[in-house]
């Protein structure tokens, strides 16, 4: 096992460590800012995929993000009010249902990122970035004037929804949910990206010509992978507003496409265990910052600007002490 493979495990073991102790010592608190890492690196994953693999930097993951929010806020919130979500022609009632959600979340957040995707990958570069920001912006506007579900006020969620078997509110059970969730989504990246998909999708990231010399579409290659990271997010903004028992425009906001990526470039873009690096360092520092001063976040992009410029591969790349990620 290379050094990489053991600081994953490492990692992931401390992610599981912590709040099985905080939970022994009757610590909920601490199992909650557990439960925001894991799903925080959930959603880090998703952008991984299109960042790390194919290298693809999107400022407009937030949008899936938020999609797979509002899916979960919008189908509990009917369920909450007994009223259906549509009348005719056909009678579609709101659900508790994490299963159910997730699922929605997941085709919406998908749906949104092939459409998104097929217009946005037809760009490349600065006009890549910048319009899936476009992309994210407007959805995050249109969110803001849609009255129906709180418009800029956000949507309460009042009750928990149920998984079967658990209870979801207790903080340790919600946290296991999103661990293993976590867990499966790291281990299907990983398979990705040593699958002939995933290979191809690297190689196009290198050099997209001579990808295309051998009758490949990259722009394909590149939809898929995109499409994919889009619902992995989704699936992370579902569990999020499900955390919070609330969901807002907030989570749809550019501000939150930065955050994402700054879990991934912390930890080490094309890391496995990068984004989950990334999202503790980044909700420890808030943790213990916040407290202290509004301005906590200086401090972050001091410690930003020293990766970027001393550590290229991030946190993970500093401690194994190699720059690139193993193809």
């Amino acid at each position: 096992m290379t050094q990489e493979r053991w600081l994953n495990t490492v990692v992931l073991l401390g992610l599981f460590l912590i709040p099985a102790w905080a939970y022994a010592t009757d610590e909920p608190f601490i199992i909650t800012l557990a439960t925001k890492v894991a799903i925080f690196a959930l959603a880090g994953v998703g952008l991984n995929i299109a960042l790390g693999l194919g290298g693809l930097v999107s400022l407009g993951h937030a949008a899936f993000f938020g999609i797979g929010g509002y899916a979960m806020g919008i189908l509990a919130s009917h369920a909450q009010n007994y009223t259906p979500l549509m009348n005719a022609p056909f009678l579609i009632d709101g659900t508790n249902s994490m299963p159910i959600i997730w699922l929605v979340a997941i085709i919406a957040s998908g749906l949104a990122a092939l459409a998104i995707g097929a217009i946005c990958l037809r760009t490349s570069g600065v006009y890549f970035i910048m319009i899936t920001l476009a992309f994210g912006q407007m959805l995050y506007y249109f969110a803001i004037s849609w009255p129906t579900y709180g418009g800029e006020d956000g949507l309460s969620i009042y009750v928990r929804n149920s998984f079967p078997g658990l209870n979801t509110l207790d903080p340790i059970q919600f946290f296991a949910i999103a661990f293993i969730i976590l867990l499966l989504a790291l281990l299907g990246s990983a398979t990705l990206a040593k699958s002939q998909f995933g290979l191809t999708l690297n190689a196009a990231r290198q050099s997209a010509i001579r990808v295309e010399t051998t009758g490949i579409s990259t722009y394909r290659v590149r939809l898929i992978a995109f499409t994919i990271s889009g619902m992995v997010t989704g699936l992370a903004g579902s569990l999020f507003a499900d955390l919070n028992r609330f969901v807002s425009p907030t989570m749809l906001s550019w501000h939150t496409s930065g955050e994402i990526m700054m879990f991934v470039i912390l930890g080490g873009v094309a890391r496995l265990s990068g984004p989950v690096v990334g999202a503790a360092l980044f909700i420890t520092l808030e943790h213990f910052l916040g407290g202290i001063s509004i301005y906590w976040h200086v401090f972050l992009g001091a410690i930003l600007l020293c990766i970027v410029l001393f550590a290229p591969g991030g946190l993970i790349g500093m401690i194994t002490g190699r720059e690139k990620a193993h193809d």
